[in-house]
């Protein structure tokens, strides 16, 4: 069972950091700032050295890291690393708020939240928005989930490091959601490659290709919410409404983009990958919905 809950973290608490990677380095370096004591630990302790410089405080031992404060946030590879690490330290966790930062699926996250009660700790999952580089400043925010009373029991400390934004009770949310903008993000990355290779080999350079493709990324959003007014509204209705673009013309679209990626040498996978969302709809007829109806494959329904 778990302990009493923490009582709200005070301004110049000590906060333990473990993980000082880019992101880890970043957050703690943000909590000095702000004037908090900081503890932290990595298994590579000479990582730790900038850190320590700028004030921090290197713990020994994984045990005595968590000792240190009531706060602990972790930034791992992923949560199997949380267990290497805390394995040892399962008897100092009793009381404790866990802040787990890191990446990984939200099936790990709920059973991470579980391990982590049956050691008497409280656990918030979390996921940041930002590169290591803008933690702490206006444009980070960080998606939370777990017990809002922990939540809400640290948000003044958890601010410093971005707006943080609750989403309710079910500690593997907040990884669906960072997992969901992460999917958004590195799908856009690789369209991004793909059309400056395209480019490519007509002879612009990728300095010359990428502002003109970077400005259309920067406008997709507010294409969408001029020319569809609300996709989110109707797909939660089960509406696609074909009357601005259709299925059809979207797939033709992307039947066009394989020829020319094929005619050019380049590597289909993603254009193909596309292809094939269109291509289901319109074999299960729905050539003349909008293009949302594309989200039917994905669920893996008709």
């Amino acid at each position: 069972m778990n302990k009493q809950l923490n009582a709200p973290t005070r301004q110049n608490s000590t906060v333990t950091v473990i993980g000082l990677g880019p992101m880890g380095q970043a957050m703690t370096r943000t909590l000095l700032t702000a004037g908090h004591p900081v503890t932290v630990w990595n298994r590579t302790a000479s990582r730790a050295d900038g850190v320590v410089t700028d004030g921090a405080t290197l713990a020994a031992t994984p045990g005595e890291a968590v000792e240190a404060s009531d706060l602990v946030i972790l930034s791992l590879t992923d949560y199997q690393a949380m267990y290497d690490i805390l394995g040892s330290a399962t008897a100092s966790l009793a009381g404790r708020t866990l802040v787990n930062l890191s990446s990984d699926t939200p099936d790990r996250t709920r059973e991470a939240a579980t391990w982590a009660a049956a050691h008497g700790a409280h656990f918030l999952t979390g996921g940041v928005m930002v590169p290591a580089p803008m933690v702490g400043t206006e444009a980070a925010h960080v998606y939370y989930s777990g017990r809002e009373q922990v939540m809400e029991n640290h948000r003044a400390t958890l601010t410093l490091l971005g707006t943080p934004r609750y989403l309710g009770d079910d500690p593997g949310l907040a990884q669906m959601m960072y997992q969901a903008q992460l999917a958004v993000f590195l799908t856009t990355l690789s369209a991004l490659m793909h059309a400056t290779a395209m480019l490519g080999t007509a002879g612009l350079k990728a300095s010359e290709a990428l502002p003109e493709l970077l400005t259309f990324a920067d406008s997709i959003g507010g294409i969408l919410r001029a020319g569809e007014g609300k996709p989110g509204a109707a797909l939660d209705a089960g509406e696609h409404p074909g009357d601005l673009s259709t299925v059809t013309m979207m797939g033709a679209t992307s039947d066009h983009i394989v020829e020319t990626s094929t005619s050019l040498g380049l590597d289909l996978a993603l254009p193909l990958a596309v292809q094939a969302h269109y291509r289901h709809a319109i074999e299960h007829g729905h050539g003349g919905d909008n293009w949302t109806r594309i989200i039917d494959s994905i669920r893996g329904q008709h």
